[in-house]
């Protein structure tokens, strides 16, 4: 009987264990799941921007912003890109290819620093100090920046039917070709917005 008794216990204890890890795990799961939502929140939360008066870049009106997830002070820098595009006769399609592959390299900050892949890379594309990309000043000029970008993208052969990612890695030539995708939509919505002009995903003649 003692021994009866020592064993029912046993799994009256282990029981108890097991509804108690079991508890826990669902806490657990619980919380991540609250954590992650909160991360995506705030991963997908519109800026607020300064109410600021708007600026006119090349005929570009910016305005406070937001647009496309950015406030005025990198849309100024969108409007550069877009600017050297227009006056070398580019249409809307690669103009957003122009932005986004500035959005890839420095989130539209006209960054006087590189990185540890490249810490001689300056400006709105990370350019860098190698001779093809001219003098330090002009690397930190977003529109001359943006010009000599697109200068070499419309050298690239077949660089009409490429894919945005295909065709920003052809200029920038990034270690992983696939880097700017993901920065496409925001590219769009900035063209857009700047420019009223609708961005397509691909368009032959520009």
């Amino acid at each position: 009987m003692r021994r009866v008794g020592i064993t029912l216990a046993s799994v009256f204890g282990a029981g108890v264990v097991a509804i108690g890890i079991g508890v826990i795990v669902v806490v657990v799961i619980a919380v991540n799941s609250l954590t992650g939502a909160a991360k995506s929140a705030t991963a997908d939360a519109v800026p607020t921007c300064p109410d600021v008066a708007t600026k006119t870049v090349g005929g570009i009106v910016v305005p406070a912003g937001p647009v496309g997830g950015f406030c005025q002070d990198r849309l100024v820098n969108a409007a550069y890109v877009i600017q050297a595009a227009q006056a070398l006769g580019i249409g809307p399609h690669t103009q957003a290819v122009g932005v986004m592959t500035a959005i890839g390299e420095s989130s539209l900050v006209n960054l006087d620093h590189g990185d540890a892949a490249g810490p001689d890379s300056r400006g709105l594309f990370q350019q860098r100090d190698n001779g093809a990309w001219g003098t330090y000043e002009q690397r930190m000029d977003p529109y001359t920046a943006a010009s000599m970008f697109y200068a070499k993208l419309v050298k690239v052969p077949g660089w009409k039917t490429m894919t945005p990612t295909q065709l920003a890695h052809a200029v920038q030539i990034n270690s992983d070709p696939d880097h700017y995708a993901r920065f496409w939509p925001e590219a769009k919505a900035v063209v857009e917005g700047l420019t009223g002009q609708t961005v397509p995903d691909a368009a032959p003649e520009s």
